[in-house]
């Protein structure tokens, strides 16, 4: 399978484009700078020379994410699978109250637009599948749903439930090429965003997800929202 994963300079993206390469598939691991994609993904780039390549991309850039659409496009590039992993936790302090509406504004244009500009550039390179094997994954939240919200994290929380209608309109789009797409809560994970504190660990997270990327766990034809495990979250 050819990939692209956004956001693959370390934590889950770095361990889903891992994992992708060292399962034999092709990944677009796409960051910021690709000029300093970080150690650990330089390192496999070099490691899997061929299957892995570095994409500088700001997901909240279209003009870039129309460029490398062109570019890959150019090169024969076709998408198998869209990993929309780039995400920002911002404004966790207070409540209401205090809420910055620039922590706001900048969580909205990472954690929605991004993967809406990304999605709308990209997913012309995915191939029309008659199996359902192609794949749009856009990595979601429990605290983007109205059964998992709290009082708090505004920004963050916003922008996800946001992304879930994103992903479920998107899905009903795509259908009838035989690409899907799914929200997918990764989980709390011991990354920047989520702490050391918490039960899962970024690359448990990274083999349930890629597991649901080459469709080795089933998920219902009509489930779009779905934890890294592939069990159907509630909205």
């Amino acid at each position: 399978m050819n990939l692209l994963i956004t956001g693959a300079s370390r934590g889950l993206g770095y361990e889903l484009a891992k994992l992708a390469a060292a399962r034999g598939h092709v990944v677009a691991a796409c960051v910021r700078d690709a000029g300093s994609p970080g150690d650990g993904l330089a390192r496999l780039a070099d490691r899997y020379p061929g299957l892995v390549r570095i994409e500088a991309l700001d997901v909240t850039d279209e003009p870039q994410a129309q460029a490398l659409a062109a570019k890959l496009r150019g090169e024969g590039f076709v998408l198998d699978a869209l990993v929309n992993n780039a995400g920002i936790l911002l404004g966790r302090s207070g409540g209401i109250a205090s809420l910055d509406l620039d922590d706001l504004k900048r969580t909205f244009e990472v954690n929605l637009y991004g993967p809406l500009i990304v999605s709308k550039h990209l997913t012309p390179l995915m191939r029309e599948s008659m199996s359902g094997a192609e794949i749009v994954v856009h990595v979601a939240s429990d605290a983007g749903s109205f059964a998992g919200a709290y009082g708090g994290d505004y920004p963050y929380a916003l922008s996800k439930i946001a992304l879930s209608m994103f992903t479920k309109q998107l899905n009903e789009e795509l259908k009838p090429r035989g690409i899907r797409a799914l929200a997918v809560h990764p989980g709390w994970m011991r990354t920047d965003m989520g702490g050391q504190s918490a039960p899962l660990s970024p690359a448990e997270s990274a083999l349930g997800i890629i597991d649901l990327v080459e469709g080795t766990t089933e998920v219902p034809a009509e489930t779009w929202f779905v934890d890294y495990t592939g069990r159907a979250m509630p909205v």
